[in-house]
């Protein structure tokens, strides 16, 4: 039996503003599912987060980005030189402007080949005619002399290529399929493209004619650097001008790319989070996703929603420009995309394709008009516009900065080795050797834009095999993940949690076990710092490995044994929060077990997101909970703007919740077919919608009939479903009469409505269900 005592909580008065009682949710990447297959969520259900993400990028001069490109490239790159950028683009004038030559790879190529894309009227022609002007600026800059620059180009020789190609990827047992336009990478990844008998092309030869055409093969998004997506509203742009001059930033129409309101109030799909990623938008009704996306425009007299190109969002589950309905036998046709939301996507599938990126730079490009998109954990800073072909000078220099980046400063994080010849990663940090499994079938991948980004896979460690015999040869996973420094950090609330388990039995062997971790350094902040962002720190993340031992999902088991681990973490959940570690984050992906001889042991997984008592006040940036697990309270519009206080009972609901999914949507500690399962629409709507469709089945749930869910949990889920249906009731019947007594105005202290851990807890365990269940486990 868990203890008896439970800590004192304040008063609160209920119907007067009590301020911030828990963080209201980052908007957009907490919702994006680590683990697509828990939840038999179709990938391209998260397109409206990513969309969401776009939306809320914050916004910087291109001259300062610039400015930090350069310094980033410079002799000195920890010292701030503020001539840099004035110092570029006096000398890439200077190239512009040298007389014409028959070379065809002098500077007068790059404006007569933008000559040739301004001329196009049909989008897809014109990516030939910009990769040529991009490359044969790459060869007019290689040996650019500007002085406190490093000389020569990073070993990368990045080239512009077009694609607008299918590339696949697999996400967990789903793949997408997208087409980016145009694409850099490294010389040697895309001359791998060619088919045998073209590979005696000359690399000036390539970079002249096979760049600017579509690839014979499939390009791979490991290799791509940066993805530039094209939109040509305007039929007749520009011509480059006889010479250039180095002159003031004049802004472009418009400066910056901005979202145009929502049609509609109807909820998008959107995606419910997985077992590693709280998923818990508050959406307000003027912000909410819409099912026909929102179109991203323009306030501009020259811009318009028309393109000679008309993408729809790529299927990410066939090569079908057209989703399917669940039940896979309807089309219901994608939005239309804007060019900045398809360019978000190609984000996330870059991210997908690297361990541990930092961050990420893609373009987009309107007319004559390039936009810099820069992309981390933290969120996405968009650049005010450079017109290319009117300020050639600024593209120039963009493109100087780009060819001497290394992959640290494309975003890549050099730490992590790919070994090709066992498709994995290595490395070495404090003489701990690791190894990740990257492709391995058991990996629980991300895919999105912002927030934890969590990653989890199977790793070797001869070190830790060494220090830890009898834990490793069950195996180890190692996670990665981008957590808010503002919180404290998962190490630390484990180290509190190991604490309580050596005086309490029903913690001890229920927590995961962490064999060592790493913090990295250098945090999302330090580039807004550098940029002037408003509130640079807020939602600051910085990268975590962590080691843990290998565990089994609690969706595996079945039955009696279900309701065995289930069980042993909620009364290990329990005994956390009586001694001061509040979880938050319930859901099946949190629960696991494993065996201790022939003994079955339930292990409340992910402390991320967990806080601890003597912490005050709400921390980080980012709402705790997964959507479909979720309290009711939480997922009102109260609970989602975070005025709503995080208690013990919220976190028990949760629990009913994880009973409620996997008792009728697992058979055999399998995913039931689409057809079968209920509650899809619970991981494919936002927050508040979830919550009355949750509403709408507790009140209800007597009418459903499952056929292919066992008896005795059937009969524990009507069980503890009816008992929170009594809780709600209670609470509310105390609510009416204390109003009716206090009058307008009147105080109502909200404690009164609370029943104490233990009796919430006893509503449960005392059922007849759980006895009799709990009985068959002894």
């Amino acid at each position: 039996m868990p203890p008896s005592s439970t800590p004192p909580r304040a008063n609160v008065a209920a119907h007067v503003p009590t301020g911030q009682q828990s963080t209201p949710n980052s908007r957009g990447g907490s919702a994006i599912s680590n683990h697509i297959g828990l939840l038999g969520v179709n990938v391209n259900n998260l397109r409206p987060w990513i969309e969401r993400d776009i939306e809320q990028a914050q916004t910087c001069p291109v001259d300062d980005m610039l400015q930090l490109f350069l310094q980033h490239v410079s002799r000195r790159p920890e010292a701030k030189q503020p001539d840099l950028l004035q110092k570029c683009l006096k000398e890439v004038a200077h190239v512009l402007n040298k007389m014409p030559a028959a070379d065809r790879f002098h500077p007068s190529r790059i404006k007569e080949a933008l000559d040739s894309f301004a001329s196009e009227r049909i989008e897809t022609t014109s990516y030939g005619p910009f990769v040529q002007a991009s490359n044969i600026a790459f060869t007019c800059l290689a040996g650019l002399q500007v002085k406190g620059m490093l000389d020569t180009p990073s070993n990368l020789d990045i080239i512009f290529q077009v694609n607008d190609h299918p590339i696949h990827q697999d996400h967990q047992d789903r793949t997408s399929k997208r087409k980016p336009d145009v694409v850099i990478l490294p010389y040697t990844c895309a001359f791998a493209g060619l088919p045998e008998e073209n590979r005696d092309m000359g690399a000036d030869d390539y970079k002249l004619i096979s760049a600017a055409t579509k690839p014979k093969k499939q390009l791979f998004w490991k290799d791509v650097l940066a993805c530039i997506e094209f939109k040509r509203p305007t039929k007749r742009l520009s011509q480059c001008s006889l010479s250039y001059e180095v002159a003031p930033y004049k802004p472009t129409h418009p400066e910056y790319r901005r979202v145009e309101p929502p049609e509609t109030d109807t909820p998008a799909i959107a995606a419910a989070d997985s077992a590693q990623t709280p998923a818990s938008l508050p959406v307000p009704d003027a912000e909410r996703p819409v099912r026909r996306s929102p179109r991203l425009a323009v306030s501009s007299q020259n811009s318009s929603n028309d393109s000679s190109k008309r993408k729809a969002a790529e299927t990410l589950e066939s090569a079908s420009k057209r989703a399917k309905t669940d039940n896979d036998t309807e089309p219901d046709p994608e939005p239309k995309l804007d060019v900045t939301v398809q360019t978000g996507l190609y984000a996330a599938e870059m991210f997908a394709a690297n361990v541990a990126v930092k961050h990420l730079v893609n373009l987009v490009v309107v007319d004559e008009m390039v936009w810099v998109w820069y992309y981390d954990r933290q969120g996405t800073i968009q650049c005010s516009g450079i017109n290319f072909i009117q300020d050639l000078p600024r593209f120039m220099v963009l493109l100087y900065a780009f060819q001497r980046f290394s992959l640290v400063h494309w975003g890549r994080n050099t730490d992590f080795k790919h070994d090709e010849k066992n498709d994995s990663h290595k490395l070495m940090i404090d003489g701990v050797d690791l190894e990740l499994h990257t492709t391995h079938k058991d990996r629980v991948a991300h895919y999105g834009l912002k927030g934890r980004a969590t990653n989890v896979f199977p790793v070797t460690s001869a070190k830790l095999s060494k220090d830890n015999p009898e834990i490793a040869k069950d195996g180890m996973v190692a996670k990665v993940f981008w957590a808010e420094e503002q919180r404290t950090s998962e190490p630390d609330i484990l180290k509190k949690v190991y604490e309580i388990a050596e005086e309490q039995d029903a913690v001890k062997g229920h927590v995961p076990h962490l064999l060592w971790h790493h913090k990295f350094k250098d945090p999302t902040s330090k580039i807004r710092e550098a940029l002037g962002v408003s509130e640079p720190a807020k939602g600051s993340r910085v990268l975590y490995i962590l080691v843990f031992r290998k565990l089994k999902p609690i969706t595996e088991l079945k039955g009696t044994e279900f309701f065995d681990a289930w069980r042993q973490c909620i009364m290990c959940h329990y005994a956390l929060w009586q001694a001061g570690v509040y979880h938050r984050d319930v859901s099946p992906g949190n629960m696991m077990w494993y065996r201790n001889g022939t003994v079955l042991m339930g292990v409340l997984n992910d402390y991320d997101l967990s806080s601890l008592a003597t912490v005050l006040g709400p921390q980080g940036n980012e709402r705790t909970g997964t959507i479909p697990f979720m309290a009711l309270d939480l997922l009102s519009k109260k609970g989602q703007r975070g005025e709503v206080k995080h208690l013990y009972r919220h976190d028990l609901e949760s629990f009913m919740w994880v009973l409620v999914w996997v008792s009728l949507r697992y058979k055999d500690g399998r995913l039931l077919s689409r057809k079968s399962r209920p509650f899809d629409e619970w991981a494919t709507v936002d927050a508040e919608t979830c919550g009355e469709k949750k509403s709408f089945f507790q009140t209800n749930f007597l009418q459903y009939e499952f056929f292919t869910v066992d008896q005795r949990m059937w009969e524990l889920v009507m069980d503890c479903l009816q008992s929170l249906k009594a809780d709600a009731y209670r609470r509310e019947t105390i609510g009416y009469h204390m109003r009716r007594q206090a009058g307008v105005g009147g105080l109502i202290m909200a404690e009164e409505f609370e029943l104490d851990d233990l009796e919430f807890l006893d509503l449960f365990t005392h059922t007849k269900a759980w006895v009799q269940l709990s009985n068959s486990v002894q």
